[in-house]
């Protein structure tokens, strides 16, 4: 290769660079399985919020997602706060993760299929699966439980 057209190479894809990284972060908004990467990076960005649907077992074992809803699914009024969650989010992406990403997939699935738009599962869960290795090994920060339920905005607690 030439030294110019390595040099027309380099400066366009330092011009496409900052647009490249725009359509990623656009395209995660848009597709309803998030990476713990994207899920947080949408969280941080503002455009998401997110909630643990685990148990309150499973928030003391490993601590929640720093800016998570903790509203697990196994409680009473899970719907109701869900729901609620999705109407505090405006138009945010509401985020759901669990374990390994099964409960949050199967949850995105009924909201799907229920006709509720504006949910993403974080296919990999906390604690990692086929879809990538987690929130937890990914070094993304966690708070203990008590600091999570105390973030949580009144209408949800």
């Amino acid at each position: 290769m030439t030294g110019f057209r390595q040099r027309r190479l380099l400066i366009a894809g330092l011009v496409s660079g900052p647009f490249a990284l725009l359509a990623t972060r656009v395209a995660a908004q848009t597709r309803s399985i998030w990476s713990a990467r994207e899920a947080h990076d949408a969280l941080q960005a503002d455009t998401a919020r997110l909630i643990d649907v685990r148990s309150r077992e499973e928030w003391l074992e490993t601590g929640v997602g720093a800016g998570i809803w903790p509203i697990s699914m196994h409680e009473d009024r899970f719907a109701d706060r869900l729901f609620a969650a999705r109407d505090l989010a405006g138009d945010r992406t509401v985020g759901l993760i669990c374990a390994t990403g099964g409960r949050s997939a199967a949850l995105l699935d009924a909201l799907r299929q229920a006709g509720y738009p504006g949910f993403a599962d974080i296919s990999e869960g906390m604690l990692g699966s086929r879809h990538g290795p987690g929130w937890l090994a990914k070094g993304l920060p966690v708070v203990p439980v008590e600091t999570a339920l105390a973030s949580l905005p009144n209408d949800l607690a």
